[in-house]
C-alpha cells in the first residue's frame, strides 16, 4: 500500500499562485512516477502534470503548459505542483497519483491516489 497526502490548496485571485505538495509513504520502492490530476464540478478527472522519478521527465496538459511546473522534492517521494497565472477555469479538486508504470497522462496508470485538495480561483 502507498499513502499519499496532499496539501497547499486554497482560494486565490485570478493571476495568483499556489503550490501544491504531495508526500508518498509506504511501499514506495520502484516508484516510477507521480502525477497530478484535477476534477471540476460536473466534469471528468483530467490530467494536469506528471514526473518520472528516474530522469525527472515531465509531462503537462496543454492547458497548463507555461503556467504550472511539476518537480520532485529533496525529500524522498515528494512532488510539488507550482501553479502560476491561475485562471478561474483552474478551479477544481486536485489529486496526486502514484504510478508504477504506464502512460502517465491516463488515470488508469495510477495505482494510488490522495484524498484531493481544493483549489479555487476567483475572477
Amino acid at each position: 500500500q502507498v499513502q499519499l497526502v496532499e496539501s497547499g490548496g486554497g482560494l486565490v485571485q485570478a493571476g495568483g499562485s499556489l503550490r501544491l505538495s504531495c508526500a508518498a509513504s509506504g511501499r514506495t520502492f520502484s516508484n516510477y512516477a507521480m502525477g497530478w490530476f484535477r476534477q471540476a464540478p460536473g466534469k471528468e478527472r483530467e490530467f494536469v502534470a506528471a514526473i518520472t522519478w528516474r530522469g525527472g521527465i515531465t509531462y503537462y496538459a496543454d492547458s497548463v503548459k507555461g503556467r504550472f511546473t511539476i518537480s520532485r522534492g529533496n525529500a524522498e517521494n515528494t512532488v510539488y505542483l507550482q501553479m502560476n497565472s491561475l485562471k478561474p477555469e483552474d478551479t477544481a479538486v486536485y489529486y496526486c497519483g502514484f504510478a508504477y508504470s504506464g502512460r502517465l497522462t491516463e488515470g488508469a496508470s495510477y495505482a494510488y491516489w490522495g484524498q484531493g485538495t481544493q483549489v479555487t480561483v476567483s475572477s
